[in-house]
């Protein structure tokens, strides 16, 4: 019989080394950089809406994009800004050094065609204010977000499950991949879908398992290097009635159970920040 005891000391010293450089290169909300004065200012702005400032304690946006790098000179894409939360911090930011495009959503849906218009006659109204914002659009058949390697960095909020409802998903973290440079990066949030059942490719009810996600942004060729817990909601039970949106925000089942609801809060999610390889 063969002796397989020094075997097991190059065994262990190879695991550990695996160990040590898994935790290397998937960074934790832990030791994120100090927030710039200016992020902070933005966030503070007296002139943002009371209803997304009453969201701040649940959102922490300015610990959100200081957690994925941003920088008052980048060029910064957001997609699918919805009401325009974030792009009411972003385009102030931004406005006097940076580059900021937002990719809306592509014509065809009344739903969307009439927030495009709401948010268009808010943020393209006030270019003092928000600078000089790049639209673009993203949707089927749509996929210029911005030019090919020219942003620094990209960013989603809550939109992954959206793109996979219209079958769109890997184009969209595509087209991310395109636009970025090459040690760009790619922030995702999104509502986490529950581990321990089979991800809806459609994901109709809103939530997406976090390893799935990780793995179509490998597929579009990114890496995973940080991962934060800082919108984790442990009292999100996944199990509503009409998905995330029967929780806040969106109370879809207005006054029935709505302080239920209310105390359960804004769902579970996951912050993710990808890089696009240097080489």
């Amino acid at each position: 019989m063969l002796n397989r005891r020094p075997f097991l000391p190059q065994l262990a010293a190879t695991l550990l080394a695996a160990a040590l450089l898994a935790l290397s290169d998937v960074a934790t909300a832990r030791g994120t950089a100090a927030i710039d004065p200016a992020l902070s200012a933005a966030v503070a702005s007296p002139e943002r809406l009371p209803a997304a400032v009453a969201r701040d304690p649940v959102r922490h946006p300015a610990q959100e994009l200081t957690f994925f790098g941003l920088g008052p000179a980048q060029t910064v894409v957001e997609l699918w800004p919805g009401g325009g939360y974030w792009t009411d911090i972003l385009g102030p930011y931004l406005a006097p050094r940076g580059h900021f495009y937002v990719a809306l959503p592509a014509p065809g849906d009344a739903d969307e065609d009439s927030g495009v218009a709401k948010w268009r006659t808010r943020f393209g109204a006030q270019p003092q204010r928000y600078g000089s914002i790049v639209q673009t659009t993203l949707g089927p058949d749509s996929f210029d977000i911005a030019p090919a390697g020219s942003a620094d960095l990209v960013l989603t909020f809550r939109n992954l499950h959206n793109w996979m409802n219209g079958g769109y998903a890997p184009q969209a973290l595509a087209a991310c991949f395109r636009a970025l440079k090459a040690g760009g990066i790619l922030g995702i949030e999104e509502h986490r879908g529950r581990a321990n059942l089979p991800q809806d490719p459609k994901a109709k009810n809103g939530y997406v398992r976090q390893d799935y996600t990780i793995a179509l942004a490998k597929q579009a060729g990114f890496e995973l290097v940080g991962s934060s817990e800082m919108l984790a909601n442990p009292r999100d039970t996944k199990d509503w009635v009409d998905g995330v949106w029967t929780l806040p925000p969106t109370l879809s089942q207005g006054e029935k159970d709505r302080d239920r609801y209310l105390a359960v809060g804004e769902a579970d999610n996951f912050v993710l920040k990808f890089r696009k390889p240097r080489h």
